[in-house]
């Protein structure tokens, strides 16, 4: 559906070929059932057709022309074995018979069996070679095939045949659109318009083609013009949604694929559109959903899954991810975007020689694809491929830019890596190791000691599961363990004695680090300006227990303070409290606050709340909340100082929230930088 198309009626394809050639009408049958076959439409016709045939008094060209009109209305019904049996029919009684030809040829185009077709118009062209329908119909199908230089030999026989036949202007326009040659498709759109200034259709084309060149505001103009001649014009709100997605302004953009959807239901290519526009925007749930209704309505649409995949994959939601962008690459196996993408699903993962042989093909495929080279980078980067990676980081910044949703975002991560890769390179070698010692990234300072407890409370006895507070401590501690931390503890659904163990044996732990890093997924509370997190088998039947049955955040801040030089403490609890109703409150003056409320903690600590005091956290559609999502992509990016990752991860959940939740950070570092993965260092070497 998302092409425009004209065609003519069957009673306009009857009379002109009737015109055409000037062939005396039928006599009529006794009981005039072949004149209701010739003057009635649908059943009554092929009821009249069929009496008048069974009757044995037509004969030759009358009987020929009986079924060639009960062919018609059978094509009419959808009944195109019926209709096919009766145009062969008509033939074999008159072979000269122009319009059986045109009339099969219509049906085998719907069937799609185009070379069928091609031959019933040639044969129609053979009969009278004057006349002009049969080279625009042989044209189309030729367009269909994608044999343009044929189609537009035809389209101009038609034309000097016919000067004044409208719509082949049009078709022959949209040919050379296809071969993009747009300055000859608008001058016929422009002839075209002319012979017929009040053909919503043909601005439509035009605007299309304005599009296509460049012009978009033009573009925005005619299709303006098209929609105020024909409101109900489908296409050309997708088109002038993809116009405006060409500026950038996604919510016009947005607002024309849902009125094209709203007229067409089943239109797949809008949604596919509006998917790519959500995208764009940082709404990927709304993204992948829009992309699963084209796959809804065609489930081998590659495209489609390949959108979905990515929608998936920056939502964090890698598993899911990989599914759809194999079944893309399984049904387009040319596509250069579902190899991206899937590399890039690869690499999130950890598995980087899988991750390279997939930039390969994309960038075989289309060497264009700037975030191809960027992540094929850092894939050869995190396997020590310094001069690899360096080469693809150039790349990746010598690329034309282009209005890929990832690639402004590829060429700055080239340029931070190729500028960490040269910082490198001329620091004096570590141990006085030789200066040509290859280098090769490493996931800490060495020497340096990092350790963790990341706890995940889900199965609460009391208040509503928090299914995806386990899926995020997972993805938590495994994004730590990839990053060289020494020690990691993962635990989940802990209640208030086993949770106070565990903060005291950590806190021994961070004693003897240099990090020490505290998660927390689950409910919390803000009670009087104090925050508290919440055990699983917390009760909380009134205020008062809040302090007997919850551990307040300040113990989380003592059991990391022992590390030397950085304690982190990551709060994804500023959900929704679902205490708060059914809390009695004993003492009036009691307030119960929205979220967390805000601290002011130490020099050398940072305090990352999922969403910023007296807001609420949302727990994200897919495996992982959208904090959780977007400090996983980041974490591993070598280089990133940590004030910066937290500035990426306020910025993607952001979009990805419709601005509905914004991650803050509280606390203050000393001058020194750090890094979870900091930049290329070359490794300690024994000094000899």
């Amino acid at each position: 559906m998302g092409r425009f198309t004209w065609s003519l009626s069957p009673f306009v394809l009857i009379a002109a070929l009737g015109c055409a050639q000037a062939q005396a009408p039928a006599a009529p049958a006794p009981a005039d059932d072949a004149a209701l076959c010739r003057t009635t439409t649908g059943d009554v016709a092929i009821a009249a057709c069929t009496r008048a045939i069974s009757s044995g008094k037509l004969k030759d060209h009358n009987l020929a022309a009986a079924y060639d009109k009960r062919g018609v209305e059978f094509d009419r019904k959808s009944e195109s074995d019926k209709a096919i049996a009766d145009f062969d029919a008509a033939l074999r009684l008159d072979p000269g018979f122009i319009a059986p030809h045109i009339e099969r040829a219509r049906v085998f185009r719907k069937q799609r069996e185009f070379d069928r077709a091609i031959a019933d118009f040639t044969d129609a062209i053979r009969i009278n070679p004057k006349y002009a329908m049969a080279y625009n119909g042989r044209g189309n199908i030729f367009n269909e095939k994608a044999e343009y230089d044929r189609a537009i030999a035809d389209y101009d026989t038609a034309i000097t045949l016919d000067p004044r036949f409208t719509i082949v202007y049009a078709n022959r326009a949209w040919s050379y659109r296809n071969k993009a040659d747009y300055d000859h498709a608008l001058a016929d759109y422009n002839e075209a318009i002319r012979l017929e200034p009040k053909n919503a259709g043909f601005y439509g084309g035009r605007g299309a083609t304005w599009r296509l060149k460049g012009d978009i505001e033009r573009a925005i103009a005619d299709l303006d013009e098209a929609i105020g001649l024909d409101a109900k014009l489908t296409f050309a709100y997708r088109e002038r949604g993809l116009a405006y997605r060409r500026k950038g302004d996604l919510e016009p953009a947005i607002a024309n694929y849902s009125t094209a959807i709203r007229l067409d239901p089943n239109y797949a290519v809008a949604y596919l559109d509006r998917s790519n526009a959500y995208a764009a925007k940082g709404d990927y749930a709304s993204a992948a959903a829009d992309a699963g209704e084209a796959i809804r309505l065609n489930p081998n649409n590659g495209l489609a899954r390949n959108s979905r995949g990515f929608a998936y994959k920056m939502a964090g939601d890698l598993d899911r991810a990989l599914l759809d962008l194999n079944e893309a690459i399984r049904l387009i196996p040319a596509f250069s975007g579902s190899y991206a993408n899937r590399g890039d699903v690869y690499r999130q993962k950890g598995d980087f020689g899988r991750a390279i042989a997939d930039f390969d093909d994309a960038l075989r495929l289309d060497p264009g694809i700037t975030a191809a080279y960027t992540n094929r980078g850092l894939a050869h980067e995190a396997r020590g491929e310094v001069e690899l990676a360096r080469s693809d980081f150039a790349a990746a910044v010598q690329r034309p830019q282009n209005r890929s949703i990832t690639a402004a975002a590829a060429v700055e991560t080239a340029r931070a890596r190729l500028a960490a890769l040269a910082a490198v390179a001329t620091a004096p070698p570590a141990g006085g190791a030789s200066a040509n010692r290859p280098v090769k990234p490493v996931a800490a300072m060495p020497g340096e000691k990092r350790v963790a407890l990341v706890i995940g409370n889900s199965n609460y006895s009391g208040a509503p599961q928090l299914p995806n507070a386990r899926h995020d401590a997972e993805a938590i501690a495994a994004a730590l363990r990839g990053v060289g931390f020494e020690t990691v503890n993962l635990e989940s659904d802990l209640p208030k004695e086993k949770l106070v163990d565990t903060l005291r044996t950590f806190a021994r732990l961070s004693e003897q680090a240099d990090w020490a890093l505290i998660y927390y997924a689950g409910h919390g509370i803000e009670l009087n300006g104090t925050n508290y997190l919440i055990p699983v088998d917390a009760r909380l039947e009134t205020d008062r227990d809040v302090q007997f049955e919850t551990l307040g955040l300040d113990q989380l801040l003592s059991a990391a303070e022992g590390a030397r030089k950085l304690r982190i403490i990551l709060l994804d609890a500023c959900r929704e409290n679902p205490f708060a109703r059914q809390m009695r409150r004993t003492v009036a003056s009691r307030s119960i606050g929205r979220g967390l409320a805000r601290i002011e903690p130490e020099g050398g600590t940072l305090v990352a709340y999922a969403a910023k005091h007296g807001e609420i956290a949302l727990d994200g559609e897919g495996g992982n909340s959208p904090f959780v999502t977007a400090l996983v992509r980041h974490i591993a990016t070598p280089g990133v100082e940590i004030n910066k990752l937290f500035r990426l991860v306020r910025d993607d959940v952001l979009a990805a929230t419709g601005r509905r939740q914004e991650p803050f950070v509280y606390g203050s570092l000393p001058g020194e930088d750090f890094y979870f993965a900091p930049p290329l260092a070359n490794p300690p070497v024994a000094k000899k």
